[in-house]
C-alpha cells in the first residue's frame, strides 16, 4: 500500500529551552492504519536525509513528564534534524501503542514495582504494540528511501528496513537520565536492546 502527500503548511515551532525552527508540517492520505500522523520537514533535507520516527507521548512532551525521556528526545530531535536537514516523523501512537489511558494504568502497576514491560503484560497488553509502517508510507511518499535514523531502538531499523527503507546509519540520541526514569530507561536498554548507557544513577 502507497501514500501520497494530502497537505503541506509552514508551522513556525517554539520548544522549551529557547530552540525556535521554521518546520513545514505534511499530512497523508492512504496510510494504512487511517491515523492522522505527521511529517516535519526539518532545514533541508539532502539525497539521505536524517529521520526520527517519534511516538506521540502526551505526558512527555507536552507536560514535561519525568518518567520518561520522550520530551527531551524530541526537542533534540528537532534541533539535530533542522542542522542536518530531515524529517521528523510525529506517530499518534500514545504508550507504545497501547493508549495514553493504559498507559497511566500501567504506570499504576510500575509504582508498585512492576517495569514498564512487565506492567502492560499485566494489563493483557503487548510490551511494545508500535507498528512503523506508515512510518515507511510517510517516508515514501516524500520520496526518502534511504535515511539515517535518529533513534536508540534496534527495532525502528529492522521494521523500516522490512518495509522497504534503507537505513544507511542508525544515530545514538542523548540518554536523558534521571531519578525519575531510570528503572525505564533500564528496561528498554535491557530487554529491548536500547543503545542506552546508564552510568552512576541509582535504580
Amino acid at each position: 500500500m502507497t501514500a501520497e502527500v494530502r497537505t503541506r503548511v509552514r508551522i513556525p515551532l517554539r520548544l522549551d529551552g529557547g530552540l525556535a525552527v521554521d518546520a513545514e508540517a505534511v499530512t497523508f492520505r492512504g496510510l494504512a492504519d487511517d491515523g492522522e500522523h505527521l511529517a516535519f520537514v526539518l532545514g533541508t533535507p539532502g539525497e539521505v536525509p536524517l529521520v526520527r520516527p517519534h511516538s506521540e507521548c502526551l505526558t512527555g512532551d507536552v507536560f514535561g513528564s519525568a518518567r520518561c525521556d520522550c520530551g527531551p528526545q524530541l526537542a533534540e530531535a528537532v534541533a539535530r534534524i533542522s542542522e542536518a536537514g530531515g524529517y521528523l516523523l510525529y506517530l499518534r501512537q500514545e504508550g507504545r501503542g497501547i493508549g495514553l489511558y493504559n498507559k497511566l494504568d500501567a504506570y499504576a502497576l510500575q509504582d508498585g514495582g512492576l517495569d514498564t514491560y512487565a506492567a502492560n503484560a499485566a494489563l493483557g497488553l503487548p510490551e511494545d504494540a508500535r507498528d512503523y509502517t506508515v512510518a515507511a508510507q510517510m517516508l515514501g511518499a516524500l520520496g526518502a528511501d534511504r535515511v539515517d535514523l535518529l533513534s536508540n531502538n534496534p527495532d525502528k531499523a529492522a521494521q523500516l528496513r522490512a518495509a522497504g527503507i534503507a537505513v544507511r546509519d542508525q544515530v545514538a540520541t542523548g540518554v536523558y537520565a534521571t531519578e525519575n526514569n531510570v528503572r525505564y530507561l533500564r528496561a528498554k536498554a535491557e530487554q529491548t536492546g536500547h543503545t542506552l548507557s546508564l552510568p552512576g544513577i541509582a535504580s
